[in-house]
């Protein structure tokens, strides 16, 4: 069993993250594809015994929810606060975060957003679908910002497998 701590998560580029966002676009995105999404997120993080919570919404929508143990109520928060970063930049929350990185600044010091409502950090992942664009959002907190975003990329990858 690899435990978060156990085998750390490269940090992605910018044109990764990008490239991971042409490539995870679905053909279509159900009330049954949300419940299949979450339950594969639940048993990934069990299997690495994660203290994350799970979010998954279309729309408006929460179509799936999850807490695990360890998990907390300041998880729920910080899903939000990504979740928002989102649907207000159309990409992942990492991305948004590492493009200001790029540019030699920060989303906190740049962005001019209340960073109570906003958090340009990694595990909220756009859900595009073909001919639709982004019609929702899957979040992961809990981990370190990077492994939260690598963990909902790799269950991105096994859904659409």
């Amino acid at each position: 069993m690899t435990t978060p701590a156990s085998s750390p998560t490269p940090t992605p580029t910018v044109a990764e993250l990008e490239e991971q966002e042409r490539r995870l676009v679905l053909p279509h995105f159900t009330y049954d594809d949300a419940w299949r999404l979450g339950t594969l997120l639940v048993g990934l993080a069990r299997e690495r015994e994660a203290p994350v919570a799970i979010d998954i919404r279309r729309g408006g929508q929460q179509l799936f929810h999850a807490a695990l143990p360890g998990s907390t109520p300041d998880n729920d928060a910080w899903i939000d606060r990504k979740r928002r970063v989102v649907e207000r930049y159309g990409c992942a929350s990492y991305l948004v975060g590492a493009r200001f990185r790029a540019k030699g600044t920060t989303f906190e010091e740049s962005s001019h957003l209340d960073l109570d409502v906003y958090a340009a950090h990694g595990g909220a992942f756009p859900l595009a679908v073909e001919g639709a664009g982004v019609i929702g959002t899957v979040v992961v907190s809990g981990l370190p910002q990077v492994a939260d975003h690598a963990l909902v990329v790799e269950a991105l990858e096994r859904f659409m497998a």
